[in-house]
């Protein structure tokens, strides 16, 4: 199951090679690729970075199914 999700912000959200302050104010959007391993594609601007975190996936289906 894939569920996308657009924000302009994820709170302590850091990507690996992220400069703080690169990129604020511009909005990111989330591809959720593999619920059960929490990997997302995100992507921002003209790049796109692989993350896995398996709380948040969790989080985000559990608000979803709520509204």
């Amino acid at each position: 199951m894939g569920v996308g999700a657009s924000a302009a912000g994820v709170a302590g959200l850091s990507l690996a090679g992220e400069k703080p302050g690169s990129g604020d104010g511009e909005p990111l959007v989330l591809s959720l690729r593999d619920a059960k391993k929490g990997t997302f594609d995100v992507f921002s601007g003209g790049s796109k970075v692989t993350i896995t975190d398996q709380k948040l996936a969790e989080k985000l289906l559990k608000a979803v199914k709520r509204g």
